[in-house]
């Protein structure tokens, strides 16, 4: 294998890894392991659990009308799919990473429903994977579309 091939091996290793350890960590929020202490950071409220609930619900309309918009250029790899375009209407008016940011606020509604330290754990775990793809899907789109910068400049976050 040339350096080169292991270049691109390696990049493609951490787009794959990057997906599997965003999905892997959602995934732990339907699941309360027992061998894990549930510290609740303070007591659960209905308050909260309302809260957490609107919060959720309100980012998964968000999510969905970002699925819509996207439209065939969903995928759920930072790299942008083949014959892709870039998508700066919608939501996407907005903000540049809705998909990713509805996942947050689904783990931080989650969160605030369970207010325990182990969902707390979750949310910082895939803030930290989102920021990591998210750096790495705007260099991508940087180098594929010569307009992304001026989306970039004129769309915030």
């Amino acid at each position: 294998m040339t350096k080169f091939q292991l270049k691109i091996f390696l990049k493609a290793a951490y787009e794959i890894i990057l997906v599997f350890l965003q999905f892997f960590i959602i995934s732990l929020h339907f699941f309360e392991w027992e061998f894990i202490p549930q510290k609740k950071i303070i007591q659960i409220s209905p308050l909260s659990y309302l809260v957490g609930f609107l919060i959720i619900i309100i980012a998964l309309i968000i999510m969905l009308v970002a699925i819509k918009d996207l439209g065939r250029n969903l995928s759920p790899f930072p790299r942008p799919i083949n014959n892709s375009n870039l998508v700066t209407t919608g939501i996407y008016r907005f903000t540049r990473h809705p998909m990713y940011y509805s996942l947050l606020f689904i783990s931080f509604g989650v969160f605030i429903t369970k207010l325990s330290i182990y969902y707390l754990f979750l949310l910082v775990s895939l803030g930290l994977i989102i920021k990591l793809k998210i750096a790495l899907e705007e260099k991508y789109l940087k180098n594929k579309f010569k307009n992304y910068l001026l989306y970039k400049n004129e769309v915030e976050f």
